[in-house]
């Protein structure tokens, strides 16, 4: 087992008025804690869905874990190959490397928040995303960002027959 031992000597403290907000309904990402503020400890985020929106596809992460707390509303996730709906005041943790994905329940909005710990530099991958969202670069270049954000594109019959 390692240890991960952050390097950072000072709380970090982000205002809401003060986060960076990345998209626009049906999908907002409000950018709080990324790793290198934290000292490598983790990357955080608040995702804020609309009603049945789309959140993330599924994907794994082989370096790190992630954690969906929800805020509020209902959400399906996607671990390994079992869909699970999670309600406010639920807590899904992903380990390294397996399957995950998420959305807004049909008919519901989601508020979540979601930890991936030990950090990645995530905030220029939503930002990647957000470019792709008003189509100033291709999907397909998310293909050649995996490795920098440890971020590796998956299918996932389970999920798409959920999402149907």
């Amino acid at each position: 087992m390692s240890l991960i031992s952050p390097d950072f000597d000072a709380s970090v403290i982000v205002r809401s008025a003060e986060a960076e907000v990345i998209g626009r309904s049906p999908v907002t990402i409000r950018l709080l804690a990324d790793s290198g503020a934290t000292g490598g400890a983790l990357s955080t985020q608040r995702v804020t869905l609309a009603t049945g929106a789309d959140g993330a596809k599924p994907h794994r992460h082989d370096g790190s874990a992630e954690m969906f707390y929800m805020l509020d509303g209902t959400a399906q996730l996607l671990s390994g190959e079992q869909v699970v709906t999670a309600e406010r005041g639920d807590l899904v943790v992903v380990p390294p490397g397996l399957p995950h994905a998420f959305a807004a329940a049909p008919g519901e909005g989601a508020d979540i928040l979601i930890v991936i710990t030990p950090g990645v530099e995530r905030f220029e991958y939503f930002r990647h995303l957000e470019r792709i969202a008003y189509g100033k670069v291709p999907p397909e270049s998310l293909l050649d960002v995996q490795e920098i954000y440890d971020t590796y594109f998956l299918t996932s019959e389970a999920w798409d027959e959920a999402r149907a």
